[in-house]
């Protein structure tokens, strides 16, 4: 088997960890991370692929969301106040995230994307799910009432609450899916719905973070790199066709705690790991 051929599988690998854990609270990053760094996928680019084939994630998440994403743009550009309260709210939960990743982006893959600090953020966010999680009643964090059932009740100063909550999410381990969604919680965001607002600001985020990843990095990439970043992307795109839908379904019959203590587990077996090798 030729090089470039087990790159690919490599790349088909990491597509599929990606597709799989990117809307799950469990940072697709931090797995990337530590699933790249035990099988030695090596690219010229490697963070840029990690970015890029989240697209293929993404569009997913947008082609099992078209008929609301349609109802959202018709209704922005018609002017209806629902709408046009959701997109507000869009944008100002995508702004902290892209106005800090704009300036710190560079430093934070610097100084974080290594498996280490993954392990670190990996057992502490498991730890605040479970302190979220601890009242199993409609989806609420502890002392905090339900405020936001539906996503058109969300309002501003929640939307952009969970955009703060999302500048976790630049530290790989994190979880950007969820710091969204557990920050929603936080601010009284019914859990399903806090899940949707998180899918739903995923869009913009993902898809600005791969259009800058790509367009700064384009003249690093060699033919082969490109090739690795397709087929990651197709794996990724057809992974989370399967796991978005059902995290819909898990969520709106189960709590966080499931995820929480896989990665607590996760963290403290690849610490063991690192340990290990070191």
């Amino acid at each position: 088997m030729t090089e470039l051929n087990v790159q690919l599988i490599k790349a088909f690998l990491l597509g599929i960890v990606e597709g799989l854990t990117e809307f799950l609270p469990v940072s697709s990053t931090g797995h990337l991370i530590i699933v790249g760094d035990f099988i030695e996928f090596a690219s010229s680019a490697d963070k840029v692929f990690e970015v890029v084939i989240q697209l293929g994630s993404i569009l997913a998440v947008m082609w099992i969301f078209r008929q609301r994403l349609f109802q959202l743009i018709g209704g922005t550009f018609k002017r209806d106040p629902v709408e046009l309260a959701f997109t507000r709210n869009l944008i100002i939960a995508f702004l902290p995230s892209a106005i800090i990743g704009f300036i710190f982006i560079k430093k934070i893959k610097e100084l974080f994307f290594n498996p280490a600090v993954v392990v670190v953020t990996l057992v502490v966010g498991g730890v605040i799910m479970l302190w979220v999680e601890r009242d199993r009643g409609a989806g609420k964090a502890p002392g905090m009432p339900v405020i936001a059932n539906r996503l058109e009740e969300v309002s501003w100063r929640q939307a952009l609450m969970v955009g703060f909550a999302q500048c976790l999410a630049m530290v790989p381990g994190t979880s950007r899916a969820g710091a969204t969604i557990i920050g929603g919680m936080m601010m009284g965001i019914q859990r399903k719905t806090a899940t949707e607002f998180s899918f739903f600001l995923a869009m913009p985020t993902m898809l600005a973070a791969a259009a800058y990843d790509s367009y700064k990095h384009a003249s690093a990439l060699s033919q082969h790199d490109l090739l690795a970043i397709v087929v990651g992307f197709i794996a990724a795109f057809f992974s989370a066709l399967i796991i978005v839908r059902a995290v819909l379904a898990f969520v709106s019959r189960h709590t966080y705690r499931l995820f929480a203590w896989y990665r607590i587990v996760l963290g403290v077996i690849v610490g063991l790991l690192l340990y290990a090798r070191a």
